[in-house]
């Protein structure tokens, strides 16, 4: 029996109304993410990147398509089921890193453990194995203001990664750092998808990371431009 993809999004719409006007954000589009996979959405700002991100995260409903995650059709169902799919089924990385930071790295990573009622003996050896994993082992202790950009956005990975999602959405993971620490968490991010079998779908401007992806996804003016895998992408480079 074939694995089903992580994601299919099926000939999606979406429009927003700014005032009198109603601007069409996506229009028609289609997507697919396979386990383990590493996809990027990239195109200028107001391509639909962010809005397609947030209709699979879970955060937006299409107007007309599909969306399943896991082959699971969620595009239709009620708020408390979709609050329960983005808590267990998905991680989310920000471009800010989003941590609270009055709480501890380790607090941090605990948190969604928490919320989804797992027990204490259990939360521990999650986070402390995520921690080390991302190589804040020694640093569990330290508050955000305490750590570098590069040690908040690991907290950041190790928190989306801590309730074992089969898929990790992030919006823009390495815009606020420098070159060396950029590519560290790519390293990490690729690393992790090794090893735990994750799949990420990436937003992002960043050529760093759209030359480490397996597929990245072209978007304009709400419509798909492009769709190119690393392979075409290497038989063009050799061409």
């Amino acid at each position: 029996m074939s694995v089903p993809s992580v994601v299919r999004v099926i000939d999606v719409s979406k429009s927003y109304r700014l005032g009198a006007a109603v601007i069409a954000a996506l229009r028609g589009v289609s997507l697919e993410v396979e386990p383990a996979a590493m996809v990027a959405l990239a195109g200028p700002s107001g391509s639909g990147k962010s809005t397609l991100l947030n209709l699979v995260g879970c955060l937006d409903r299409p107007e007309s398509g599909e969306v399943t995650l896991g082959g699971l059709r969620v595009s239709h169902l009620p708020a408390a089921a979709l609050n329960a799919i983005r808590r267990d089924r998905l991680g989310f990385i920000f471009q800010s890193f989003n941590l609270v930071p009055v709480l501890t790295a380790f607090d941090n990573v605990e948190y969604p453990l928490l919320l989804a009622g797992v027990g204490r003996h259990e939360r521990r050896n999650r986070v402390s194995e995520l921690l080390d994993r991302v190589g804040l082992a020694s640093k569990h202790r330290r508050r955000p203001h305490e750590l570098s950009g590069g040690e908040r956005q690991r907290v950041a990975i190790a928190r989306a990664l801590v309730n074992r999602p089969a898929l990790v959405l992030a919006d823009e993971p390495t815009a606020n750092l420098d070159s060396a620490t950029g590519a560290s968490v790519l390293d990490l991010m690729d690393d992790l998808r090794d090893r735990l079998g994750v799949s990420f779908l990436f937003a992002s401007h960043d050529p760093r990371l759209l030359d480490r992806m397996d597929r990245v996804v072209t978007l304009k003016d709400g419509v798909v431009d492009a769709s190119v895998s690393r392979r075409d992408r290497e038989v063009e480079a050799c061409a």
